[in-house]
């Protein structure tokens, strides 16, 4: 048996038995008729589906605007007639005023039986204010009929928007539990507004599978087939194609885009010369190939009957291989299983028998693998990269932890009970994502998590090979995680049950530790041990107590203090040392324009609280520090 490169070699290849008829039918049955259909129909249907949604989107715009025209017009015209008679009114004598009072509402009963759609008509002129309401409209829509009124007095300031020149369109559903719409137009020396339903325009705005909505210049939904959406004033203005349409200088466009949960669409858009709306039509990219979906679905049917024939053909030359391909089916199980001390003997010298002996190594790749918890560090020990034993390296250590985590909890359980585990789990999950990504995009190595504390480090597993580039990655990673934190808080309310705002406190030293594989034969971890790790873990208990929320030792803080605005806080004396350490507070990068300064200025922007008081009680019982009060440096 010949091996090469660690592989057995291939005398005799099972391939060239079987690869001449298999290729064939491959490339016959479901290679050529796949590739030539969808090569073929799917360009033409996306031009074809572009095309109809465009051309849905410009009808349905045009329908809009020519109803909106057609209100506004006619609504001009009755606002004129009731002018006209009014000033006829005032100048003529008062026994002729029934008379006109009488052609006054033949006009107003002839507006709204030509209008029906249109709920009330008002308008401001020489300080007078006129309301004409379809009662017919609100009877037949069961509102009360004093919502008009309380609705145009709630919109004042739009009114006076309109005096001002102004052309307002907004929806007016919430106030009325039906689809209605306000438009507010300057009139004259004064300002109008009529208040309509959009109904007539429904079939126009319902197109088949194109979806088409209307929207005002604020990005409010005025017209959707789903009155939901209309009826809560759902706003879009946040969304990727609406900015992408406002942003636009075109009158009219389409594009392809995604939507907030990925999915693509065709979105076409026009916009309208009333208001600063927009009517925007959209189809949804995968229905539109469904029927090239359904043909490649059925030529792959017809693969598989093919397939099956050839089944029958190459059954002959099965008997080869299936004894081994049996035995690696059990060893494959036992793997899912979790058992790895398997025994297994290549046979034959051909791809059987190399993937035997790869089976062979692969299962004695994991037995190591099972040994760690850290996927990247167990890959680089089954490669050879970390040997065994323990290491001294030059590091910088780092630990975190959630503030208040205890009373945190406690109010998971008060509130959640039965199912705070579960709450407490996603919320610390979410935050531990946050807090791995800045780790590890600085070339640290998470080694593990206590309960809610982080514990990482930088030049072990992974060096720059410079140990101030290495406490630099880990500082930085530090305000890395500072700004992620206050990125994941700021959605947060404070009174947030479900997910909290976190605050933590993290603590940093450089030195010179034990890194290694520690652990038993049955399981193993790759971490660090020495006074370092220890001082770091105290260095970081002391955040609370100074009021900040990164601290470094002066170890580190000769390494970085060139990078990094630093304030020295009072020295601590820890037990088992004779020297005072000193400490300092990390506020910012030196060459960063933006963020805090000062020690004051990141309090404020972390809400953290000025310390009183920053001596431990020196009766406390087993007091770990003790502050000196001494500043050394700056």
């Amino acid at each position: 048996m010949a091996e090469e490169n660690g592989l057995r070699k291939i005398y005799f290849s099972i391939g060239a038995k079987l690869i001449i008829i298999i290729t064939f039918i491959v490339l016959i049955s479901l290679g050529s008729i796949i590739a030539l259909a969808s090569w073929l129909t799917r360009s033409d249907l996306q031009i074809i589906a572009e095309e109809d949604n465009f051309e849905t989107n410009r009808r349905t715009a045009m329908a809009a605007e020519v109803a909106f025209e057609n209100i506004h017009s006619n609504s001009l015209v009755l606002m004129r007639t009731l002018f006209q008679q009014s000033t006829l009114l005032q100048q003529s004598n008062i026994s002729s005023a029934g008379t006109r009072t009488a052609l006054v509402n033949d006009a107003i009963n002839f507006f709204f039986l030509r209008n029906p759609h249109v709920a009330s008509v008002f308008f401001t002129v020489r300080d007078n204010f006129e309301v004409i309401t379809n009662n017919e409209f609100f009877t037949s829509k069961n509102i009360d009929l004093t919502l008009g009124n309380i609705f145009i007095d709630e919109h004042d300031n739009v009114m006076q928007r309109a005096q001002a020149g102004e052309t307002v369109l907004m929806n007016a559903s919430p106030y009325f539990g039906s689809s209605l719409l306000a438009l507010f137009f300057p009139w004259q020396e004064g300002g109008a507004g009529i208040l309509f339903s959009p109904e007539n325009l429904n079939d126009s705005f319902n197109y088949g599978v194109n979806q088409s909505y209307l929207l005002n210049d604020y990005g409010d939904i005025l017209i959707h087939s789903d009155f939901e959406l209309v009826r809560i004033a759902k706003n879009v203005s946040d969304q990727e194609f609406t900015k992408f349409v406002w942003n636009s200088h075109d009158k009219e466009a389409q594009t392809l885009y995604r939507d907030e949960k990925g999915v693509r669409f065709f979105g076409a858009f026009r916009k309208l010369d009333i208001a600063g709306a927009v009517v925007i039509t959209s189809i949804e990219y995968n229905k539109v190939f469904e029927n090239i979906n359904a043909t490649t679905r059925r030529n792959i049917y017809l693969t598989i009957t093919v397939l099956s024939i050839s089944i029958i053909l190459i059954w002959f030359f099965a008997k080869s291989i299936s004894v081994p391909l049996k035995t690696l089916a059990v060893a494959a199980g036992e793997i899912e299983g979790g058992k790895f001390d398997l025994s297994l003997n290549p046979k034959g010298y051909d791809e059987i028998g190399v993937l035997t002996s790869s089976f062979q190594r692969m299962t004695s790749a994991l037995r190591i693998f099972g040994r760690f918890t850290n996927r990247d560090i167990a890959l680089r020990a089954m490669r050879g990269e970390i040997k065994p034993g323990g290491f001294r390296k030059e590091a910088t250590i780092f630990f975190s932890d959630i503030r208040n985590f205890t009373s945190i909890s406690e109010e998971f359980t008060n509130i959640f009970a039965d199912s705070a585990s579960e709450k407490i789990v996603t919320w610390l999950n979410e935050y531990f994502t946050y807090m791995i990504e800045c780790v590890e995009k600085t070339s640290g190595v998470v080694d593990k998590f206590i309960g809610d504390a982080v514990m990482a480090h930088w030049g072990t597993a992974y060096t720059t090979g410079s140990l101030r580039k290495d406490a630099y990655n880990c500082v930085k990673a530090a305000l890395y995680m500072r700004h992620a934190l206050r990125r994941m808080n700021k959605g947060r309310r404070k009174d947030s049950h479900e997910k909290p705002r976190i605050r933590i406190g993290m603590g940093i030293n450089s030195g010179t530790v034990t890194a290694g594989q520690l652990g038993s034969d049955r399981r193993m971890e790759y971490t660090v041990v020495g006074d370092p790790v220890n001082l770091a873990s105290r260095i970081e208990s002391l955040t609370k107590e100074f009021g900040t929320d990164i601290l470094i030792t002066e170890n580190t803080w000769k390494l970085v203090r060139k990078r990094f605005i630093t304030v020295e806080m009072p020295s601590v004396r820890v037990r088992g040392k004779e020297k005072p350490v000193r400490i300092f507070a990390v506020i910012n990068f030196a060459k960063n324009s933006k963020g805090p300064k000062s020690i004051v200025r990141l309090r404020r922007l972390l809400g953290i609280k000025p310390p009183e008081n920053l001596k431990l009680d020196p009766s406390s019982p087993e007091p770990k520090y003790i502050f000196t009060g001494k500043r050394h440096g700056r």
